[in-house]
C-alpha cells in the first residue's frame, strides 16, 4: 500500500463521505470538515484544562470565551458541512412517492427556496461582520466580527453546494445519482 492510499484510508475513517462533487467545491468541503475537527480537538482540550484549573481552584476566563467562540463557528461550519452532503433534517413522505421528474422539479424548487434562505443569510452576515469590527470580546480582545464571520462563510459555502446541486438537477441526474456516490 503507497503512502497516498494509505492517506487516502485514514482521511476516509476520521471524515464523513459526501457526494462526488468538482474539485473545488471537493477541496472547500474538505477545508470545512478539517476545520470542524480542528475546531472540535481545540474545545476537548480546553474544556479539559479548564476543568484542571477548577480542580485546583483557578478559573481561566479565556478558555472559555475561546470554546463559546469555537461552538458558533462549528455550528455554522457543521451546517454547511451537512448541506454539502443534503444531510439536512427533511420531511420526505410525499416527495418520496413522486416519479423522476416531478422528483426533480420538487427537488429543484426546494434547492432554489435553500439558496433564497443562504442568501439572506449571506447578505445579512456580511452586514453585521461588517458592522462589528469595532466591537470587542471581553476577554479575548479581539473584534467581535470574527464571532460572526462563520454565518456568511458557510452560508457561502452552502451556496456553492446548492448550485452545484442545482445544476446536477437541471442535468437530469436524480437524488441517488447526486449524493448516492461515495467520494
Amino acid at each position: 500500500m503507497t503512502t497516498a492510499e494509505h492517506d487516502a484510508i485514514s482521511e476516509r475513517e476520521i471524515l464523513p463521505r459526501g457526494p462526488a462533487q468538482p474539485w473545488p467545491i471537493h477541496f472547500l468541503a474538505r477545508v470545512i470538515d478539517w476545520a470542524l475537527v480542528t475546531a472540535a480537538a481545540v474545545m476537548i482540550l480546553l474544556v479539559f484544562f479548564n476543568v484542571c484549573a477548577h480542580a485546583v481552584g483557578r478559573d481561566l476566563a479565556e478558555t472559555t470565551e475561546t470554546c463559546e467562540l469555537l461552538m458558533v463557528w462549528v455550528s455554522f461550519l457543521g451546517g454547511a458541512s451537512i448541506v454539502r452532503r443534503s444531510g439536512h433534517m427533511t420531511i420526505t413522505e410525499f416527495i418520496d412517492k413522486l416519479g423522476d421528474k416531478p422528483r426533480r422539479i420538487a427537488d429543484f424548487c426546494v434547492q432554489l427556496f435553500a439558496l433564497g434562505v443562504l442568501w439572506i443569510l449571506l447578505k445579512n452576515g456580511l452586514i453585521i461582520v461588517d458592522n462589528n469590527w469595532g466591537n470587542i470580546l471581553t476577554v479575548l480582545g479581539i473584534p467581535m466580527s470574527i464571532q460572526y464571520m462563520p454565518l456568511a462563510i458557510a452560508s457561502g459555502a452552502g451556496m456553492i453546494c446548492g448550485v452545484f446541486d442545482l445544476y446536477q438537477i437541471l442535468c437530469g441526474k436524480t437524488r441517488e445519482e447526486r449524493y448516492g456516490a461515495d467520494e
